[in-house]
């Protein structure tokens, strides 16, 4: 049967543009949105139908502004980096040989509604292109005579009959328009019934048959819902027309007028070279093309959006960039045959899918998992939306995967796989020989990079856009739980992330194995704390709600009585939060110097600003001391009360391994390593970490890692003689500094002492040394020459390393972990400096990182044994926090002592402070 496929250029134009990161040409011109709509084009072209048509919205009004004036109004203007790949788009459609449609008047929806209809009526298959919601109301199935059928090649989904668009929006194809004028449309500016969402108009429209039904009904529809229901009776015939795709429109052919046309190899090559579409060019030029999606079922699988990234960083394996095939497991053959695979394979990659983020409360909807590259299935367990089909037994299915999940022999692949780990241990299931984690080995591969989510490493190494989680279950108010997903879109997005998971450790792992260092750094510190982390996450930390809530009454007592003195010395009342009236009234009406600036150029009020006029008015103290009060209060004692999980009683924090380039661990919901310890209110927080009745904590903190490390790498023998003494590092400089005898040293000066250990190894300047310990400049300086002529070890490290950096592009740690300086000798002078600052410390924060990762490793192990007697709750910065029966503490101490301070050979002692008490301050 003759085919036709209509594509919607407008919709993936603006899909590609938002899915995809920011890519450019070698010229500096954008290209994400031109990958995206060509690698989609690509795909059609694959599959080789007869007649297609690329349709995008021409300029100017169309009939609904006259309609309704208001229509998109609300739109923004298309923004300047999209705009500039218009043309090319049209460019290498028009060489492509597709026609290209633009009909004044309408809108593309009406030009392929109209195509549709007159080809299926014609007996011609159709297939419409899109991401366009709106289209469900053409899908018509394929009864022998001619069929509409919708495929998102952005997600991959289809839908081709009532049941299709039923299980998508639990209407049928002829129930979309009513469906969608009683939802409205936010982007098209079409209001509809306030707060009715697709569940409520499916519900109404299965009750009242069409929308003409439900506003006869609308009297006797009760509730908040009915009130607004009758609110927008008015309006929704209106909507209905809007929302109706026109299929009358005039044209100048028909379907029969569109077939493609003979490429133009010498434009398409021009173009393709130009914005460095290197896959398209080689397939242009012969080269291996990806091979074409393959059917199953009786029906063509579905699609997947690979977009090649300009300048790949690797020659991709074509099992790595073909189209996936996807299975939905719903039957007990299904899950014996996915078993038998898994048992069979060396290694497996898996994921959860639940109803929450929090991995401690989360429960679990469903699992994929993928074998190979491009085959992958998913097992729906928990979705529970009205019509969903039969799903297996959750209990029953975990019963059959536990075994292969304990098992420590069988590889498992994830990526940011702790979050299933939690999720599987709460269910029952517990994971041995979690081998490999994707976003791990982009981690430990380029540490420099912001991003190592599954989305950006597909875009990035695969050229692949991901779909994403809105794509199946909404936004903002209309975002539904993953539960409440159809199980045709929960497969494809599911199983995708297995899949890719797999594809993106196919890709990696051979650079990693290409790099001893880095792969060490991977499969000897990363990998084995996965499961530790996860651990101590589970374990978590009791806190003492009732000291808090005092503590915040205190807290909010002395906020007020700061408020009430800052009104006193501005003779005026005036909001302490708000820095508009702070920027008036310190520096318009008190004329105090805006010592720094905002990037809009307006005198800044942020705590460095106002720290630098502190010593001019009282006031700028004042406010200072009112946040940091206020932080403390709605940072930790207001908030980790209601942070306490009801099923442990305890607060449980997340911890992240790829949140900093150093390799420092981050902590997040709490934020645990940001609670000050220079203040006595932030140590008082501290107080609330408590030991439940018959046990103590026990905090075990590495001494002055960073610099025992920085005499290691310097070599410098007046460091490491100190430290090998075990005197008082900072004393000791200060007797070197300033040429006395250790006991005649000053408090003033070792506090300069300590400042420039410090301060040289984050790379600070004299003027920063000056600003420190409030003298001049020229004091600074001498000190940090004084400095350097007692240690030229350091100041020869230091300069050695500089160079070295600006030669390799990177610096390394002891263990052999990577930063990569993006700016080492270019950029700009301020860019340049930072690099410089950046190579001197991370090789020492990120020898300190991989340090106590080792020790947590280490300890795990040790205290395995004695699960029930002792547990590691906590790590924050260089500390390690545990919690233990009163009787095996001393044990616990000398152990976790003992392995901390092995965790490294260092050129000098690594020394362990610990302390005991019934709370975390007092073990501190």
């Amino acid at each position: 049967m003759t085919r036709l496929v209509l594509i919607d250029g407008s919709s993936y134009l603006y899909r590609a543009f938002h899915a995809l990161p920011p890519l450019s040409n070698a010229a500096g011109e954008p290209t994400g949105a031109l990958f995206g709509v060509v690698n989609m084009l690509r795909a059609h072209l694959k599959e080789q139908p007869e007649h297609i048509a690329f349709v995008v919205d021409a300029p100017g009004k169309t009939f609904r502004d006259e309609m309704y004036p208001e229509y998109k109004a609300t739109r923004a203007p298309m923004p300047d980096d999209l705009r500039a790949q218009v043309e090319p788009m049209m460019e290498i459609v028009q060489a492509l040989g597709i026609p290209i449609l633009r009909v004044p008047g309408v809108e593309a929806d009406d030009v392929i509604g109209t195509l549709a209809v007159q080809a299926a009526d014609a007996g011609m298959d159709v297939t419409i292109s899109t991401g366009d919601k709106d289209f469900a109301q053409l899908v018509r199935a394929d009864d022998g005579a001619g069929s509409v059928v919708l495929v998102n090649t952005m997600s991959g989904s289809r839908m081709d009959s009532d049941e299709a668009v039923a299980a998508k929006f639990g209407v049928r194809a002829d129930q979309i328009v009513d469906l969608l004028a009683l939802m409205g449309d936010t982007v098209d500016n079409v209001a509809g019934v306030a707060k009715c969402g697709p569940k409520t108009a499916a519900k109404w429209l299965g009750e009242h048959g069409t929308l003409d039904g439900v506003i006869a009904a609308a009297p006797g529809i009760k509730g908040k819902i009915g009130d607004n229901l009758r609110e927008a009776l008015d309006r929704l015939p209106l909507n209905r027309e809007l929302v109706t795709i026109r299929t009358d429109v005039a044209l100048d052919g028909g379907p029969e007028t569109l077939a493609l046309r003979e490429r133009d190899a010498d434009t398409l090559r021009a173009l393709f070279t130009r914005y460095a579409m290197n896959q398209a060019l080689r397939e242009l030029d012969g080269g291996a093309a990806a091979p074409a999606p393959t059917a199953r079922a009786g029906k063509p699988a579905r699609g997947a959006a690979f977009v090649t990234a300009p300048q790949p960083e690797t020659t991709l394996d074509p099992a790595l960039s073909a189209p996936g095939e996807y299975e939905m497991v719903l039957e007990q053959a299904q899950l014996d045959a996915w078993v038998a695979r898994l048992r069979a394979a060396d290694e497996f990659a898996f994921d959860t899918e639940t109803d929450s983020l929090d991995a401690m409360r989360a429960n679990l909807v469903g699992m994929s998992f993928c074998v190979e590259a491009g085959t992958a299935c998913y097992i729906p367990l928990a979705h529970d939306y009205p019509g969903v089909p039969a799903q297996l037994d959750r209990a029953a299915v975990l019963a059959a995967l536990a075994p292969l999940f304990a098992d420590p022999a069988r590889k498992k692949l994830g990526q940011h796989g702790k979050y299933d780990l939690h999720v599987l241990r709460r269910h029952g299931v517990e994971v041995a020989g979690y081998a490999d984690d994707t976003m791990l080995e982009s981690f430990v591969l380029d540490s420099g990079r912001s991003r190592h989510d599954m989305d950006s490493q597909a875009a990035r190494l695969l050229g692949y856009a991901t779909m994403k989680y809105e794509d199946v279950a909404g936004k903002g108010s209309k975002k539904i739980l993953f539960s409440q997903v159809a199980l045709d879109d929960a497969t494809r997005y599911a199983a995708e992330d297995a899949d890719v998971t797999m594809r993106l450790h196919r890709l990696q792992a051979p650079k990693l194995a290409a790099e001893p260092g880095l792969e060490s750094v991977y499969r000897d510190i990363e990998m084995p704390l996965v499961p530790v982390l996860a651990r101590v996450e589970a374990n978590g930390v009791m806190v003492d709600a009732e000291e808090l809530r005092r503590q915040s009454a205190d807290l909010s007592r002395r906020m007020l009585a700061a408020q009430q003195r800052a009104t006193e010395l501005a003779g005026r009342t005036f909001n302490l939060d708000s820095p508009k009236q702070l920027q008036a009234l310190l520096f318009d009406e008190l004329k105090l110097p805006a010592v720094l600036k905002t990037p809009k150029g307006q005198p800044s009020t942020n705590e460095e600003a106002l720290e630098a006029i502190a010593d001019q008015h009282e006031l700028p103290r004042v406010i200072l001391d009112y946040r940091a009060l206020a932080k403390l209060r709605s940072t930790y004692t207001d908030k980790l009360p209601e942070m306490i999980n009801p099923d442990t009683g305890r607060v449980h924090t997340s911890y992240h391994q790829a949140g900093a380039a150093t390799g420092r661990l981050a902590s997040s919901d709490p934020n645990l390593q940001n609670i000050p310890i220079r203040s006595d209110d932030g140590r008082r927080i501290r107080k609330a970490f408590v030991a439940p009745p018959g046990r103590k904590l026990l905090a075990c903190d590495y001494s002055q890692i960073e610099l025992r490390i920085m005499a290691h790498l310097s070599e410098d023998a007046g460091l490491l003689s100190a430290f090998a003494s075990g005197a008082d590092i900072h004393r000791a400089t200060a007797a070197e500094v300033f040429g006395r005898k250790l006991d005649e040293v000053t408090t003033n000066e070792r506090r300069a002492a300590k400042a420039i250990n410090f301060g040289l190894m984050y790379g600070m300047s004299a003027f920063g040394l000056a600003r420190n310990l409030g003298i001049s400049r020229g004091e600074a300086q001498d000190y940090i020459a004084l400095y350097f002529s007692r240690y030229p070890g350091v100041r020869d490290f230091m300069e050695r390393t500089r160079n070295e950096a600006r030669e390799r592009g990177y610096v390394e740690t002891v263990f052999g972990r990577r930063l990569y300086l993006e700016y080492i000798g270019k950029g700009t002078q301020g860019q340049r400096a930072g690099a410089e600052r950046a190579a001197i410390n991370a090789p020492m924060q990120g020898t300190a990182a991989d340090i106590i990762k080792r020790a947590m490793v280490a300890v795990d192990a040790c205290l395995a044994p004695h699960a029930d007697r002792a547990k590691m709750i906590l790590q924050v910065h260089d500390e390690l926090v545990f919690e233990a029966d009163e009787g095996f503490i001393d044990t616990l101490l000398a152990e976790a002592s003992r392995l901390m301070c092995a965790a490294a050979e260092l050129r000098v002692p690594l020394v362990v402070d610990s302390g005991v008490g019934a709370n975390w301050d007092e073990a501190h």
